[in-house]
């Protein structure tokens, strides 16, 4: 049987560690490889771990062609969405997989878009057509648009996480230097720590990943500790102006007093605000 493995398709998941993949191992060992391989032509499409432990002991193992696949970019789509089912995926991990869903699904949509655009009369997109695994995406082979991940609702749907986590999965994608990636995947920091950590240069962010976890961790209280001083500032200025306001009479001199008293501390504040976010742009935050 001739199996083609295509490395880029191999490693579009991210590969499992050394630890889990020992285990897969030593399960395929002693219990033989009980799923079918996934196969479109003779593309391998999944059990590319179960297929090189078979190889490299000389087990059996069988194979299953699947009919759901177009275009590459269904097998990319299938892939994600068996990854995103599955418990031992974490959460990091789910969200970065339904990002990738997300602009998969939008670059199919595009393309369809364009394609019918350009071609009043191409055939319904839900046909059945022969492809190989590198065909060229045409008007005759487009598949159905998968449902829109354009909300951040339908993204966390997707994950399985909260709008809030997938914010923060955003933000790390966007901003975080690898070596920050990298720590929060291996679960050395938090998806909240990586996201603060990762509002800050490029440069403190490796650096700060370099020293270890601690400072990752203490680099991420900083950034949080930076942000919450205009807030509590802005908190003080309410409390100062209710109790300089508490039994004051609202006529004649005391209420020019008041509201010269309030007018001061708005400037004082505004003084604060300014330092604050000097010092956050210093830091690159």
């Amino acid at each position: 049987m001739n199996i083609t493995v295509n490395e880029d398709l191999k490693a579009y998941i991210d590969p499992l560690t050394s630890e889990e993949y020992e285990s897969l191992e030593r399960s395929v060992l002693n219990e033989g490889c009980r799923d079918a391989l996934v196969l479109w032509g003779d593309l391998l499409v999944d059990g590319h771990n179960r297929y090189a432990i078979c190889q490299a002991h000389g087990l059996p193992f069988q194979t299953v062609q699947s009919t759901l696949f177009k275009t590459i970019d269904d097998v990319h789509l299938w892939m994600i969405d068996q990854h995103l089912g599955r418990r031992s995926v974490s959460d990091f991990q789910r969200g970065v997989l339904a990002l990738r869903k997300r602009q998969l699904v939008a670059e199919r949509a595009a393309r369809m878009h364009a394609l019918q655009s350009q071609d009043a009369s191409a055939p319904d997109a839900n046909d059945q057509v022969d492809a190989s695994p590198w065909e060229e995406v045409t008007s005759s082979n487009v598949p159905v648009v998968a449902q829109s991940l354009s909300s951040r609702d339908d993204l966390a749907k997707a994950a399985r996480l909260s709008n809030s986590q997938m914010l923060l999965i955003e933000k790390i994608q966007k901003q975080a230097a690898p070596e920050v990636v990298a720590a929060v995947k291996s679960g050395v920091i938090s998806i909240n720590a990586a996201a603060a950590v990762s509002s800050l240069s490029t440069e403190d962010q490796v650096a700060a990943a370099a020293a270890g976890k601690e400072e990752l961790k203490q680099a991420a209280k900083r950034v949080r500790d930076a942000k919450r001083k205009p807030r509590e500032a802005a908190s003080e200025l309410a409390e100062q102006v209710t109790a300089d306001s508490e039994g004051v009479d609202s006529t004649g001199d005391e209420l020019q007093t008041l509201r010269k008293r309030v007018a001061t501390l708005e400037a004082e504040n505004a003084s604060l605000r300014k330092q604050v976010l000097t010092l956050l742009e210093k830091r690159g935050l």
